[in-house]
């Protein structure tokens, strides 16, 4: 089967707000299926699995297979089996779909933190003092820094909360240095891995949805996929005319997508 476009969807904020679909959506997604195009959805969000991401979509009325979905926990699980060598550890601050990813692509975990090659931080609402020591003492030894996404804040339906920006910031203070990778949005190596292994098209075919400019707008800028920003969700249109990544398309909602 040939596919006429392939369209990447954000999910907090672009699909739904904490357990409440966006109006529209399932309706959107549905005719852009119906019609022929590819759909992929694509989640910076480190504290649920790709299955309890399949799970939540049906259940709001959104048919979608395990294959249509990626998060960053997959990214940097295939990104560490590629870089890693055999003696290789990580020491890892999460959640447990983040811990069961790794697990799944065999990624040793370090014993002691010092005796890591790499310090994997993703969203860990436990996060405290003593993991953060952990990785600083692992830094100190040589370990690579990387970082699942780089999100602030997580929108919810009244408000946003803090995300894995909050870890990656207070280990930046102690470092003084950026962390080395982030996996996730707007990492071209997630649009990449997308574009090529996912969707199997090239980018000027593809659009990427979402609510956040700095992550989903700017990715799709650097990748060279049409880059649509929704309202739905972090972004308003103040933080939009203030913002440096400037989208190809703005619409209130994902419902308003098929008239692209």
């Amino acid at each position: 089967m040939s596919f006429l476009k392939g369209f990447i969807f954000d999910l907090d904020g672009t699909i739904y707000l904490d357990d409440h679909i966006i109006d529209g959506a399932a309706e959107a997604i549905k005719s852009l299926k119906d019609r022929g195009d590819k759909v992929v959805f694509l989640t910076n969000k480190s504290i649920a699995s790709r299955k309890d991401y399949v799970v939540k979509l049906n259940a709001l009325g959104i048919e979608v297979e395990l294959d249509e979905v990626i998060n960053s926990n997959y990214i940097t699980a295939h990104y560490l089996k590629n870089e890693m060598k055999n003696d290789d550890a990580v020491y890892v601050i999460g959640e447990g779909p983040l811990f069961d990813e790794l697990a799944s692509e065999n990624i040793k975990l370090a014993e002691n933190p010092v005796s890591a090659s790499h310090v994997v931080l993703g969203w860990d609402r436990e996060f405290n003092y003593e993991k953060l020591n952990n990785a600083f003492q692992a830094w100190k030894n040589g370990a690579e820094i990387i970082a699942t996404n780089p999100d602030r804040t997580c929108p919810v339906k009244d408000g946003e909360i803090p995300d894995c920006g909050a870890m990656i910031g207070a280990l930046e203070g102690a470092t003084g240095e950026p962390v080395k990778m982030i996996t996730g949005k707007p990492s071209l190596l997630m649009a990449e891995y997308v574009l090529k292994n996912v969707l199997g098209m090239e980018a000027g075919h593809c659009y990427m949805v979402g609510d956040r400019l700095e992550t989903d707008i700017k990715m799709a800028n650097d990748a060279g996929i049409h880059s649509v920003l929704v309202l739905s969700g972090i972004t308003n249109e103040e933080m939009l005319n203030k913002s440096e990544h400037e989208p190809n398309f703005v619409l209130d909602s994902v419902k308003d997508i098929a008239a692209l």
